[in-house]
């Protein structure tokens, strides 16, 4: 099936225009618009560009939605030959005519997309039962092939898939004869029993044994046109698979397992190899290392580079030794301080003469040869006003630097370009609007991106390269334009420590001036970015504001963060004038529902609260999801929890970082919501929380889904997710209503100016 739509130019000072236009159809009011539903909130397409020619003429992209997520069988989580559901259309566009092309007739699971070097031929996998198989697809006789493998083995469900130079094979990785049965097995035995051992006399924890199943791989070649397979290398753990430019040659990591590690680092040794074709020989190029090594290879595949401790090194297949060359760099920062300059590596310079590296002073050009080093744009670390830049690409003569910009103040975003001899930044793009997702062609000539006013999902744009013309690929939910959407705004603020913090504000679709609103935060960590959120148009078309504050949360004392941010946050929102004070909700999910539950231990101000899959008791966590092995104890002592220390070091901060020992203070009305197949956070973290508030006699429902996973509802069937929104929405107009009816004075009046929906 084809869609042909033609592509409409704009002026780029137009473009946010354009797309706010779209939203209201000719003769649509406000008020004749539908509400947006958890119905709706499932149809809301994406897309993703999986790749692109290197002429930019061709995009390989799917396009899915929420619903086509549903069903996973989350309890075979950890299980290796487990593939969970995720179905998209597959749709090739042509930027030249607008063309858009789809692959299929359905929606397919589809992985792995790369065009040919010369841009004739896409490349991908396609599941079709317990496997995937190998397509291609050629735009010029618009055939989509199915490529049957002359042998008996199956593709690796996490297989690679690299063209060689010459575009007659792909490089892609197949599993050995057995490994299916075995690893099931593997599997469950420690799922199932019948009786099963924990032995610390073993070097890896048994969990860590069965998901290692899946890096074991057979490196091999397709020839696209016999179907001809040639195995490369014996089964092995193999990541970072690079052709040399003349495809003689085929570089890779090998990981080899030595222990379980539970400060994410060591625990494996890596080894970079170089493959000769030629001569089937295979060769080491960097020696075996318990730190990890990201390879970043040059344009011709026959030098990479490698950051390690501060330091940068090149290495070339030819030499026998790396080469450090910043260790004569590292100079202190400043005369004020001692502190040695690091370096870090970010690309090679398109000629491959040179690496951009940064390091505290800023960006610097590398010689790879020399390893003279030169200053070219500074940065001052300690400049909190300062923008935040991130270089996206290279300009083909290597004389700029395109680079993401984005103010910390304000929703200022875009696209600059930083030319290196003079020294100087001009803006490409730059507003209010949300961009990401930047990709380039080869020769620079076009650039892509995702584009949003901010509060309406994404679509697909190109650019030329100086932004003088702008081309709109895709408009992938038009029928939005018929349902209420909420706006939204940055709020600033300073929490309890006066340190400033952001916040982002979702308008009620029906807001009028003057009138105070219930209000939902849903917290996490930091927010400042907005962009489509569905969360926030559900809770929008309730009649809530929705809020996402943000929280300073400093190592060691995690748990005071949300205190002094979120409550401050609402406490601006209470003195514009916006918010009903006696009307405050707040949930979170994962993360975000660990911090709901620590936060109404510490104040009684919100009229209800939701934990969604965050657990209660930390202590408990640390070893309460045994198919993610020893992640619990690293997020509590060096990860995301922010404890800092392990429970014998500190066993206090457990304490004060577990909601369950302080239930006794919750007084907020708690909603729990759980999933049977959560492998991240178990159900019966959150249980305890349960059975100590009725033990206390305090209110709380407690919701648990069985075909559910991390996320409860939202993460289970099209039913559940219905079930948990509804369960939502309802939770916070019951007590809503409560606090309503609490205020009600003598004469029956309410205060408060509160609008009240039916």
């Amino acid at each position: 099936m084809r869609l042909s739509t033609g592509p409409f130019r704009i002026g780029v000072a137009l473009l946010g225009c354009v797309v706010l236009a779209a939203g209201l159809p000719s003769g649509l009011s406000a008020q004749d618009k539908q509400p947006f539903t958890t119905e709706d909130a499932l149809n809301v397409a994406t897309l993703r560009v999986q790749d692109i020619t290197d002429d930019g003429r061709y995009i390989a992209a799917t396009r899915a939605t929420d619903r086509d997520r549903k069903n996973v069988d989350h309890m075979r989580f950890g299980d290796p030959t487990y593939i969970s559901p995720s179905y998209a259309d597959v749709l090739v566009l042509d930027t030249e005519t607008g063309t858009q092309t789809s692959l299929f007739d359905r929606k397919v699971q589809v992985r792995s997309f790369q065009w040919s070097p010369d841009g004739t031929m896409l490349a991908f996998f396609v599941r079709d039962g317990d496997e995937y198989f190998l397509h291609t697809y050629e735009p010029a006789r618009d055939r989509v092939r199915k490529i049957d493998l002359k042998s008996d083995l199956t593709i690796a469900s996490n297989s690679p898939l690299i063209w060689q130079p010459d575009g007659g094979a792909v490089i892609l990785t197949l599993r050995a004869e057995g490994w299916a049965e075995t690893s099931r097995q593997m599997y469950l035995a420690l799922e199932e029993g019948p009786t099963i051992v924990q032995d610390s006399r073993k070097p890896f924890l048994a969990w860590d044994v069965v998901r290692g199943q899946s890096a074991l791989m057979i490196p091999a070649t397709v020839n696209t046109n016999s179907r001809d397979v040639q195995e490369l290398l014996p089964e092995t753990r193999i990541t970072r698979i690079r052709p040399s430019d003349d495809g003689r040659l085929i570089s890779y990591v090998e990981t080899t397992p030595v222990k379980t590690a539970y400060d994410r680092r060591g625990g494996a040794e890596y080894e970079v190899l170089v493959l000769d074709l030629a001569a089937d020989t295979t060769y080491s190029v960097r020696e075996k290392s318990t730190t990890r090594i990201n390879p970043n290879w040059n344009s011709t595949g026959d030098a990479f580079a490698y950051a390690d401790e501060g330091n940068v090194f090149v290495r070339s297949i030819r030499d026998t030794v790396a080469r450090n060359l910043t260790e004569e760099h590292r100079t202190p920062v400043s005369e004020d301080d001692t502190t040695k300059l690091r370096y870090g590596l970010m690309s090679w310079r398109p000629d491959d003469g040179a690496l951009l590296v940064s390091s505290q002073k800023g960006y610097h050009l590398l010689d790879a040869e020399s390893g003279d080093i030169q200053l070219v744009y500074a940065t001052t670390e300690d400049d909190e006003s300062a923008p935040d830049l991130s270089v996206v690409n290279w300009s083909r003569d290597g004389g700029s630097l395109y680079m993401t910009y984005s103010a910390k103040d304000r929703w200022e975003r875009g696209l600059v370009r930083y030319d290196l001899p003079a020294e100087r930044m001009s803006d490409l793009v730059k507003d209010a609007s949300r961009y990401t997702g930047w990709r380039f062609s080869e020769d620079g000539e076009k650039i892509f991106y995702n584009f949003s006013d901010g509060d309406r999902p994404n679509d697909l744009y190109m650019a030329n390269r100086d932004f003088s013309e702008t081309t709109r690929l895709t408009d992938l939910n038009p029928w939005l334009a018929e349902h209420s959407l909420t706006r939204s705004e940055l709020i600033e603020y300073l929490d309890v420590d006066g340190k400033t913090l952001y916040g982002i504000l979702y308008y009620p679709v029906d807001h009028e001036p003057g009138k105070r609103y219930p209000l939902v935060a849903e917290i996490y960590e930091e927010f400042f970015h907005n962009g489509f959120n569905t969360n926030m148009n559900l809770l929008a078309n309730a009649g809530f504001f929705g809020f996402r504050p943000s929280a300073n949360l400093e190592t060691g004392f995690p748990g005071e963060g949300w205190l002094k941010g979120v409550t401050a946050g609402i406490n601006k929102l209470i003195e514009r004038g916006l918010v009903d004070e006696d009307r405050l909700g707040v949930h979170g999910t994962s993360y975000g529902g660990y911090a709901t539950n620590l936060l109404i231990t510490q104040t009684k101000r919100f009229a209800a609260a939701i934990n969604i899959s965050g657990k209660v008791n930390i202590i408990s966590f640390l070893g309460d999801s045994p198919k993610i092995t020893n992640r619990n104890y690293a997020a509590a002592e060096v990860g995301q929890d922010r404890i800092g220390a392990t429970l014998w070091e500190q066993p206090q901060k457990y304490l004060a970082h577990s909601a369950i020992l302080y239930a006794d203070r919750i007084e907020t009305p708690l909603l729990m919501l759980t999933g049977e197949g959560d492998w991240n956070v178990p159900a019966t973290n959150q249980r305890e929380m349960y059975y100590a508030l009725r033990r206390l006699e305090k209110e709380v429902v407690w919701v648990h889904y069985m075909n559910a996973g991390h996320g409860a509802g939202r993460s289970s069937t099209v039913e559940d997710f219905h079930d948990h929104w509804n369960r939502i929405i309802g939770w916070y107009n019951e007590h809503f209503e409560k606090a309503d009816e609490e205020r009600v004075t003598a004469d029956g009046d309410i205060s408060g100016g509160v609008n009240r929906r039916p």
